[in-house]
């Protein structure tokens, strides 16, 4: 079995990890497929989780959503030891957002390891709907999938184009992401982070086009004129506001991350450049299928962004500490 001698990954309470003894999943409703668990990616989210931060959760809670497995039994068109990406965005296919094929939006959403229990477990039930062919990736490939498919989806919802100047504010796995897929569209690439050291790093392993700090040196560098597209990626109100004056005329500000507090700008502002204001959240299937082909062209280097594979046990002892030190990290995978 696998998993840490069977045991699932819980955080009770905020501050508060665990592996517990739950019941084993041995069969899966109809529509459903049982998966075993082969690695989990750790997400700002699993932290957020931790630390009591995430604003829309219950305790205690099954982490996990950046997902592979293998599947446990033959069903629902799905063999036996296949390697699969869950998709963890479990949709209800009835409200307007998904009747309209966007049910990364959709109203009644479930995801796994938020709204309800995830993938750190030795065995999950997903609908079918929910798996991805994940031949030709290794298990740990295949637990980076989801991440970098929120990436891949806000490069898509920016339609941006090829020889674009494009800023990426926040130098998170998500905005590398981002940075990543913005990249293989064809555009010229700065990042923006006021942490210099996670900026300095992402620009020797990734080779993006120039790295800033200050918001001022970022648009100087543009003569003036702002860039294209510009992601926000940092999770930060005051960073959201500032990426505004960065928008080139005719651009368009995608805003990847989510604060709760409201944001403000400047409506004259935003009309003389005739910007579009774009959100963007999770990921479709296309994106997933984007994310998986690029990384088995080798047009993104997963091992570069593979910061270190550790065990459930690990895990059990280092959570905290790593949840404390993110800010040097891009990916711990969680091999069970």
């Amino acid at each position: 079995m696998s998993g840490y001698n069977g045991l699932t990954g819980v955080v009770i309470e905020p501050g508060k990890f665990a592996f517990e003894q739950r019941p084993n999943v041995t069969n899966a409703p109809e529509g459903w497929v049982l998966i075993e668990i082969c690695a989990v990616g750790l997400c700002g989210t699993d932290y957020h989780i931790l630390e009591g931060k995430h604003p829309y959760l219950q305790y205690p809670r099954v982490i996990g959503h950046e997902l592979s497995g293998h599947v446990a039994k033959d069903a629902e068109g799905w063999t036996a030891g296949e390697l699969v990406v869950i998709n963890p965005y479990l949709a209800c296919g009835e409200c307007s957002a998904c009747k309209r094929n966007k049910p990364n939006c959709c109203t009644n959403i479930e995801v796994l390891g938020v709204h309800r229990d995830g993938g750190l477990t030795p065995q999950l039930a997903v609908p079918a709907q929910n798996l991805i062919s994940a031949e030709g990736l290794s298990p740990i490939q295949a637990a980076m999938v989801e991440f970098l498919a929120i990436g891949a989806h806000a490069v898509q919802r920016s339609d941006l184009s090829e020889g674009d100047n494009v800023l990426v504010t926040g130098v998170g796995p998500i905005g590398i992401g981002v940075a990543l897929f913005a990249q293989l569209k064809g555009a010229k690439v700065s990042l923006l982070d006021l942490d210099a050291t996670r900026l300095n790093m992402a620009m020797k392993t990734f080779g993006f086009n120039a790295g800033f700090t200050n918001i001022d040196d970022a648009i100087a560098s543009t003569d003036g004129d702002g860039f294209d597209v510009v992601f926000d990626a940092s999770g930060h109100k005051g960073a959201i506001e500032a990426g505004f004056p960065a928008v080139a005329h005719g651009g368009s500000y995608v805003l990847v991350s989510v604060v709760k507090e409201d944001i403000t700008f400047s409506d004259p502002e935003f009309h003389k450049r005739e910007m579009r204001l774009i959100g963007s959240r999770n990921a479709l299937a296309s994106d997933f299928d984007w994310v998986m082909r690029a990384i088995q062209n080798k047009q993104i280097d997963s091992d570069a962004l593979c910061s270190a594979v550790i065990s459930p046990e690990e895990l059990d002892t280092r959570f905290t500490d790593l949840a404390s030190d993110r800010g040097n990290l891009i990916k711990v995978i969680v091999e069970l």
